[in-house]
């Protein structure tokens, strides 16, 4: 391995129900990487150290060339009921922010190094919080200044970023809901599979975003099924633009109307679903870098004297 590309850090990105690390040189660039179903609550027996090194201690075992690499790690691993309880720090926040914020331990030879998450008071004094999505928005930023950026999942974040700096942002619980009515309630009894049907999600979608009762729109996934005018196939299509659509009514109202340029990180498949609805809803949205949460968690360790 040449000098350019030796590695000079370890980033972790460990979340409730899965473990993401990737082996990083100075410059971003990921050597390799790896992934696993080992969240916060699945640590079991091994712990969360037996975990960690588990699954990246041959990265970081100290050679003759090289001491033990820098680990730095975001997520809810962070949480009171992860590793190390890092306290939110409130926005606005840039990468300084988020670096003073930071806890450090030793563990095994190593300089791990935990970031905090992210707190904010609305306009009526509202608290909402964050842990680890605001790593993935500085990841996915590169060179901009200015955006809006979403991440969709069980708790979908809506995410205001201003001179390199997150002013605020708004949490809707899209992908939660999504799973509670289709697993446990009468509309779901009504669902027949969960293969995407485009025409149910795009009348979904358009439903969500122009009814300003979401918990109505939800219900005509009901009497539309009963009407026979959605087959029991799309159910589930449907209800998923509902959900989405309602999203982007309140994220978009929530703005504004922001200018700045938007765009959606997360799971491939949440995302493709996202630019769905917003071209349906003629908004321009634009997905943003695979990796967000390594290049953030790099960008950190550079801020933070980490790394050179």
């Amino acid at each position: 391995m040449s000098a350019d590309h030796a590695p000079a850090l370890v980033a972790v990105d460990w979340g409730t129900s899965s473990f993401r690390a990737g082996l990083l040189d100075a410059s971003g660039d990921v050597l390799d990487r790896v992934a696993a179903p080992d969240g916060i609550l699945s640590a079991g027996t091994k712990g969360f150290a037996g975990t960690l090194f588990g699954h990246i201690g041959h990265w970081v075992k100290p050679t003759a060339a090289r001491p033990p690499l820098p680990i730095i790690l975001s997520g809810m691993i962070g949480s009171r009921n992860g590793w190390v309880e890092v306290p939110h720090v409130a926005t606005t926040a840039d990468l300084a922010t988020l670096g003073r914020g930071s806890i450090e331990r030793t563990e095994r030879g190593s300089r791990l190094v935990f970031i905090s998450g992210l707190s904010h008071l609305d306009a009526d004094g509202i608290p909402d919080m964050m842990r680890g999505e605001e790593v993935q928005v500085f990841g996915a930023l590169g060179n901009a200044d200015d955006a809006e950026v979403i991440l969709p999942g069980t708790h979908s974040k809506w995410v205001t970023v201003s001179g390199g700096t997150i002013t605020g942002f708004r949490t809707y619980m899209t992908g939660e809901l999504f799973a509670a009515i289709k697993g446990h309630t009468i509309i779901g009894q009504l669902a027949a599979g969960d293969a995407h049907d485009d025409a149910a999600f795009g009348e979904g979608v358009a439903r969500g975003f122009a009814d300003p009762a979401p918990t109505h729109a939800v219900f005509t996934a009901r009497t539309l099924a009963l009407a026979g005018r959605l087959k029991p196939e799309g159910v589930a299509s449907y209800l998923s633009g509902v959900l989405i659509g309602a999203e982007f009514a309140g994220g978009l109202a929530a703005s504004r109307g922001t200018a700045k340029p938007r765009l959606v990180i997360g799971d491939a498949r949440l995302v493709s679903l996202y630019l769905n609805a917003a071209d349906r809803l003629e908004i321009e949205l634009a997905a943003g870098p695979d990796d967000a949460a390594f290049r953030g968690l790099h960008a950190l360790a550079q801020t933070m004297g980490l790394i050179p």
